[in-house]
């Protein structure tokens, strides 16, 4: 029997070097295609609109490069409030979802509340918890810091509590039917294989929590009573007209959600490597 010979095109699709370097590159030609015609005004032609509307990343690295000891201050004030807020509402998230799989005949309705929480808009909720936290203290910073860790945190809770009760409750059936032939506690269960079958779904909650959690704390600044964040320099220069440097904040937001992105992704690449080397 002849053997077609594969074309160059399933060659390269079988080959995992290459598409690796195609996950890679086919992003960054992607945006690099994009900062050229942003650049070259290009997309200012498309969209009708003029440089100080839409400034040219060269400007944008400019307005960063000149006044990066302001931005710092207010970069690192919204990277505390994204990662306390994510933190905390991932571990309530966390004991929410172990009580729901623990007790699946109350739980499984109290998912469905929690799961109403990102149903919630951000630019309501930023408000509330803004209005809600003036005794806190008095100091308007802490009062400020607070509300806006609140709203992150709500957000936060309801992708861990929702992702974690799948890997806490979605067992294979033999690794149950394996662990009641061992007269297993349920406390043996749960450490010995639902916690660790929990830990993909953990990881896959922070891929959704973390973008999440520097949208909340951006927004939650627009609403905070302290004028300190990425997010409260975006609203201020949007309203004194002044674009270009409200367009340099929103670059570092995203780069601030880059930063954070990867640093998940490599911790999730070392947690789950280990588990697969175990």
């Amino acid at each position: 029997m002849i053997k077609r010979r594969k074309s160059l095109w399933q060659r390269l699709k079988e080959n995992s070097v290459a598409q690796t370097l195609s996950t890679i590159l086919l992003p960054i030609s992607f945006g690099v295609l994009i900062l050229v015609f942003w650049q070259t005004q290009v997309l200012h032609k498309i969209f009708n609109t003029d440089t100080n509307t839409l400034p040219l990343p060269s400007r944008i690295c400019r307005i960063i490069i000149d006044n990066h000891s302001a931005i710092l201050v207010n970069a690192l004030y919204t990277i505390i409030v994204a990662v306390v807020g994510l933190v905390i509402g991932s571990i309530i998230g966390y004991l929410i979802a172990v009580f729901a799989a623990l007790f699946q005949k109350w739980g499984a309705g109290g998912l469905t509340i929690v799961g109403a929480f990102n149903a919630i808009p951000i630019v309501a909720l930023a408000p509330v918890m803004t209005n809600w936290t003036k005794d806190v203290s008095n100091d308007p910073n802490i009062r400020s810091m607070v509300a806006k860790i609140l709203v992150v945190m709500i957000v936060c809770i309801a992708s861990m509590s929702i992702n974690a009760f799948r890997g806490l409750t979605e067992l294979k059936p033999f690794t149950l039917d394996l662990m009641s032939s061992y007269a297993a506690s349920k406390k043996t269960v749960f450490l010995k294989l639902r916690l660790p079958n929990s830990i993909p779904y953990v990881f896959t909650a922070f891929r959704v929590s973390v973008p999440i959690s520097i949208i909340s704390a951006v927004v939650s600044e627009y609403f905070a009573e302290y004028i300190v964040g990425v997010g409260r320099e975006i609203r201020e220069n949007i309203v004194l007209g002044q674009y270009p440097t409200a367009w340099a904040y929103i670059v570092v937001a995203c780069l601030i959600g880059l930063l954070m992105y990867g640093v998940l992704v490599a911790i999730e690449s070392i947690v789950l490597k280990s588990r697969r080397v175990k």
